[in-house]
C-alpha cells in the first residue's frame, strides 16, 4: 500500500477506544493503519474507496485480485468478534454477509461487500421491513449451534444474580419494582435458555442492500439461546420513528405480533425473554451511572404487557 493509501483513522473510532479500552485501545489505533497495509498486502487487495467506522470496527473498501468487490472489516480482538467468526463461519453467507476469509490472530475479516448507503430503515412500510427482518431472523436461527459460543443461560443467571446490588441505583420506585418483576420473569425462564444461534443485535441499521440477495444481516454478536431473546432490537429499531407515531405501544405490538408469527414463537416466552433485554440494557445503563429505566424501555414492557 502506498503512502497516499494510508488509512486516517476516523477520529470517532479513536475516541471510543480510547474511552472504552484505555491504553491498550489506544495502542491498537496506533497499530491500525499498518494492519490494514499488512492485509492488503496479504491476500492482494486494491483499496477502493472510503473508509467507514462504527464505535468499535473500521470498514475499509477494496478490490480483490479477481476484481471482485469486497470490504476489510478491523476490530480490535475480543471474545465478541471471535464469537462473530464463528457466527459467520456457520452461517456462510445464508441470510448474512459472507465472511470470504480472515486472519485468526488479529481477527480482521475479508467480507463480501454489501451497499452501506442503503438499510432496511430506508424501506417506508413498516410492515414491510419487519418481514424482510422477520425472514432473516428465522434463516439464521434455523443453523445449529456450533461449538465456541456463549449460552444464553449463563448469561441470564447473571444478570437475575446482579439485580439486587443494582436495584438500589434506581431512583424511583416504581422504577425499582420493574426491574425486580423484569428478573422474576427472566429466572422462570432461565433454566430452559434454547439452543439456536442469535444475531443479538438484528435492527434495520444492520441489514444492508446486497447483490446477491435483496438483503443481508451485518454485525452479528452470536451466542446461543432462545429466538424470543433476539426480539427486542427488531422492536425498538428507528425508536425516534416510532414516538412520531403518538402510539409507541401500538408500533411495538404490532411488531411483536409480526414477528412471534413468522418465527412460530410461542408468545409468552417471547414476551418473557424480551423483559431480558430490558433487564439486561437497564443493567448496562446503571453501569453507566443512569439512575433511571428509559422511556423506551418501559414503552416496550408496557406494550407486551397489554392484553
Amino acid at each position: 500500500m502506498s503512502s497516499s493509501d494510508h488509512i486516517h483513522v476516523p477520529d470517532g473510532l479513536a475516541e471510543s477506544y480510547s474511552r472504552s479500552g484505555g491504553e491498550e485501545g489506544r495502542a491498537w489505533i496506533a497499530g491500525l493503519p499498518a494492519l490494514v497495509a499488512r492485509c492488503v498486502d496479504r491476500w492482494e487487495l486494491k483499496r477502493d474507496g472510503g473508509v467507514r467506522s462504527g464505535e468499535a470496527s473500521l470498514v475499509v473498501p477494496v478490490l480483490r485480485a479477481d476484481g471482485t468487490r469486497a470490504a476489510l472489516k478491523l476490530q480490535m480482538p475480543r471474545e465478541e468478534t471471535t464469537a462473530a467468526l464463528i457466527g459467520l463461519r456457520a452461517w456462510g453467507g445464508d441470510g448474512m454477509v459472507r465472511l470470504l476469509d480472515h486472519d485468526e490472530e488479529s481477527s480482521t475479516m475479508l467480507l463480501e461487500r454489501l451497499d452501506g448507503s442503503r438499510t432496511l430503515a430506508s424501506v417506508e412500510d413498516d410492515d414491510e421491513a419487519m418481514g424482510v427482518l422477520a425472514g432473516l431472523l428465522n434463516r439464521l436461527h434455523s443453523v445449529p449451534a456450533p461449538p465456541g459460543l456463549r449460552g444464553l443461560g449463563e448469561i441470564a443467571g447473571a444478570m437475575v444474580e446482579e439485580v439486587p446490588s443494582a436495584v438500589d441505583s434506581l431512583a424511583d420506585p416504581e422504577d425499582r419494582s420493574r426491574l425486580r418483576g423484569w428478573a422474576s420473569a427472566v429466572a422462570e425462564l432461565v433454566g430452559e435458555p434454547g439452543d439456536r444461534v442469535l444475531h443479538w443485535d438484528l435492527h434495520y441499521e444492520n441489514v444492508l442492500a446486497a447483490e446477491r440477495e435483496p438483503w443481508l444481516a451485518i454485525d452479528p454478536e452470536p451466542l446461543v439461546g432462545d429466538p424470543g431473546f433476539d426480539l427486542w432490537p427488531a422492536l425498538d429499531t428507528g425508536w425516534e420513528r416510532i414516538e412520531a407515531t403518538g402510539d409507541a405501544r401500538r408500533v411495538v405490538r404490532r411488531r411483536f405480533d409480526l414477528l412471534t408469527e413468522a418465527l412460530e414463537l410461542d408468545r409468552g416466552r417471547a414476551a418473557g425473554w424480551t423483559l431480558a433485554r430490558l433487564l439486561q440494557n437497564t443493567l448496562w445503563d446503571i453501569e453507566d451511572g443512569l439512575t433511571a429505566i428509559a422511556p423506551s424501555q418501559i414503552a416496550v414492557a408496557e406494550a407486551l404487557a397489554k392484553p
